[in-house]
C-alpha cells in the first residue's frame, strides 16, 4: 500500500502543469504568469501540482515581514492534487516543495498563499503543513458574472494592465472607460460572492518569523468570525475545523510572476 511518504516530487513544464490545474483545480483555472511548476508523482503517475510565482501586488505583501528584500518572497498560486492519494499527502508534498525551494531559490524568505473561503475552503492543507494564519477579511474581490464565469475584480481595474487586449476579460466583456471595477461590475449585472479569504504565511527562512509585521491569527478565529468552508460550504460546527483536505486545490486568490531574481 502506497504512503505519502512513496510521493517523489520534480518540476514539471509549464504545460503539463497547467493542463493538471485546470482539470483538478477548483476554479479550473490556471495562472499563466506562474514560474516555478513541482509535480507530485506516485510512481510515473502525476497526482499534484503546485505552482510558484510572484504576488500580483507584491507592495503590498512584502512590508508583511520587515526587512524582506523585494525579491525575497513568493506566493504559492495553485495547489491541486486528485482525489484518491495516500491520507498527509497534501502537506507531505509542500513539505518536499518547501525543501527544494531553500535549495535551489536561496533568496527566497517565506511563501503566501491565499485560502479562499468564498469557493473553497478555509486553509486546512496550509494548517497541517505548517503554515500561519495571517489574515481573514470579507471577501470584496471574486466576483460571478452573468454568464456564470468566476472573475477577481482586479482584473477591471483601469490601471492593471495584465488583462488587455482583444482577448482579455475586459473585452470579453465590454469595459471600455475608467470607471472602477466596482462600478463596471455591478452595471452589468455581477454578483459579489458571499464569503472569506485567509492569508497564510510559511516561513522558508525561520528567522523571518521574528520580523512578521502583523498578529499571528489563532485557527480559532476562523470560526469565531464564521468563515469555516469545506468544499465551498459552511462547516457545520467547530468539530469539523479538521475536515479532510481539499484534493480539488486551494492557493491562489490572486494571480502571480517569476521566481527568479
Amino acid at each position: 500500500m502506497t504512503s505519502a511518504k512513496d510521493i517523489r516530487v520534480a518540476p514539471i513544464g509549464a504545460a503539463d502543469a497547467r493542463a493538471f490545474v485546470r482539470a483538478h483545480h477548483y476554479s479550473g483555472k490556471v495562472d499563466p504568469r506562474s514560474q516555478l511548476h513541482l509535480g507530485a508523482f506516485i510512481g510515473a503517475r502525476l497526482v499534484g501540482v503546485a505552482q510558484f510565482g510572484p504576488p500580483m501586488d507584491r507592495s503590498k505583501l512584502v512590508g508583511l515581514v520587515r526587512d524582506t528584500p523585494w525579491q525575497g518572497m513568493t506566493e504559492l498560486n495553485r495547489l491541486a492534487l486528485i482525489d484518491d492519494t495516500p491520507r498527509n499527502t497534501e502537506s507531505r508534498f509542500l513539505a518536499v516543495c518547501f525543501r527544494l525551494i531553500r535549495q535551489e531559490y536561496p533568496h527566497l524568505q517565506w511563501v503566501v498563499s491565499f485560502a479562499d473561503a468564498t469557493q473553497c475552503g478555509d486553509g486546512t492543507i496550509y494548517r497541517a503543513a505548517g503554515f500561519v494564519l495571517t489574515g481573514i477579511k470579507r471577501n470584496t474581490s471574486i466576483w460571478r458574472m452573468p454568464d456564470g464565469n468566476v472573475v477577481a475584480s482586479i482584473v477591471f481595474e483601469p490601471g492593471f494592465s495584465p488583462n488587455a487586449g482583444p482577448k482579455s476579460l475586459k473585452a470579453r466583456y465590454g469595459k471600455t472607460g475608467g470607471e472602477s471595477s466596482g462600478v463596471f461590475l455591478r452595471a452589468v449585472g455581477a454578483m459579489r460572492l458571499p464569503g472569506f479569504q485567509l492569508r497564510y504565511i510559511y516561513f522558508l527562512d525561520p528567522t523571518a518569523r521574528g520580523r512578521l509585521t502583523v498578529p499571528v491569527l489563532p485557527f480559532t478565529k476562523i470560526a469565531e468570525m464564521g468563515a469555516s468552508m469545506y468544499l465551498g460550504q459552511p462547516r457545520a460546527s467547530e468539530a469539523s475545523s479538521d475536515a479532510p483536505a481539499i484534493h480539488a486545490g486551494e492557493g491562489g486568490a490572486a494571480p502571480t510572476l517569476t521566481l527568479q531574481q
